[in-house]
């Protein structure tokens, strides 16, 4: 009989191991996030090689920066994502502590659509007096003097903006209001405005679509959109009086400045003689403290490891590929120790 009994005992616990190591082995974590449609691209990309890595499933959804803010702060998603470092204000207003992990830079270009016309030259104030509607044609004689060489059409200029609430449209208005007095007194920098002038589209890829669809057409967009869809983009004058061209080092050269650890800061018309005039970074923002809304200790890690892994040098090696600009090795020196601090229930998750 005891020897019965103990093999019985024995036959249970087996079981019960197996099926605990079972329930371990199938512990995958979904982790969902809303916001920018700028990084949308790479975050796909390196979302799918996570999954494939780790088993736990990351969804995002291109919102615009707006959007991904207001579903982290009603608690619906696990991270934001933003183009535009929250304000005070927002802060002031969010429910608990926001972290803003940078995850990759690039810019905002000015993309056109003239056919024939390769490498136009722009400035802040011309892009001001544009979007203000006080330069209406293409071959104003303001546009050709910093273009003597070009032939500009007689054309009507089609100014394309953002109809999204958008962190794309956070770091352009926050360019022009550094470079143009007019700009920062009637319109300022925001996510959204009221514009004067133009046509309206949804997102990077609505923006990039009428600019395609319409001679005459100028709209800001992402970097990426522009280089993959190779729409054709003006060099921009930056602090140093030089045109520079959008690409993977003039972006870079552009972070090369003191960086506040919390990482809150913008990085138009950089002081770097070699840097395009409107790059920046973009935020992943989460809570510093993950126990909220019935979220389990598995759930906080699972996002604390994508967070890893979106700042190891392999997701990094994969922005520079697809027309992004890797961190900077303090951007990533201060990113990482942003995730290190998060917590659950007051305890550190690493």
């Amino acid at each position: 009989m005891k020897n019965v009994l103990f093999v019985l005992m024995m036959v249970v616990l087996f079981a019960g191991c197996k099926q605990q190591n079972k329930g371990d082995a199938n512990q995958k974590m979904d982790i969902s996030g809303a916001g920018a449609t700028f990084p949308l691209p790479y975050y796909n990309i390196i979302m799918k090689d996570y999954s494939g890595k780790t088993g736990n499933h990351v969804t995002y959804g291109g919102i615009g920066s707006g959007g991904g803010i207001r579903s982290l702060m009603d608690k619906t998603v696990d991270f934001g994502a933003s183009d535009a470092y929250l304000s005070d204000e927002e802060l002031k207003s969010a429910p608990a502590e926001v972290l803003h992990i940078p995850t990759c830079m690039g810019a905002v270009v000015l993309a056109y659509n003239l056919p024939h016309v390769k490498g136009l030259r722009l400035n802040g104030e011309l892009v001001s007096d544009i979007y203000l509607g006080k330069i209406t044609q293409w071959n104003d004689a303001r546009i050709k003097a910093l273009n003597p060489e070009l032939s500009l059409p007689d054309k009507t200029i089609t100014p394309v903006y953002r109809s999204d609430g958008s962190g794309t449209t956070f770091v352009f208005t926050d360019y022009l209001a550094k470079v143009s007095p007019e700009w920062a007194e009637k319109m300022g920098a925001s996510k959204s405005l009221k514009w004067p002038f133009g046509i309206a589209a949804k997102g990077n890829p609505g923006v990039s679509g009428i600019i395609q669809q319409t001679e005459g057409a100028i709209g800001y967009i992402g970097s990426e959109y522009a280089f993959s869809l190779s729409i054709p983009s003006a060099q921009m004058q930056n602090s140093a009086g030089n045109f520079i061209e959008a690409n993977t080092e003039s972006i870079s050269a552009a972070a090369n400045v003191a960086l506040p650890e919390n990482m809150r800061t913008m990085i138009t018309n950089s002081s770097e003689s070699n840097a395009y005039p409107i790059s920046c970074f973009t935020w992943i923002l989460v809570y510093k403290e993950q126990a909220y809304s019935g979220r389990s200790l598995e759930q906080a890690k699972a996002l604390a490891g994508w967070l890893d892994y979106i700042l190891s040098p392999e997701a990094q090696n994969v922005a520079a590929k697809v027309h992004y600009s890797p961190l900077s090795e303090i951007a990533l020196s201060n990113a990482k120790t942003l995730v290190s601090s998060m917590t659950f229930n007051g305890n550190q998750l690493q």
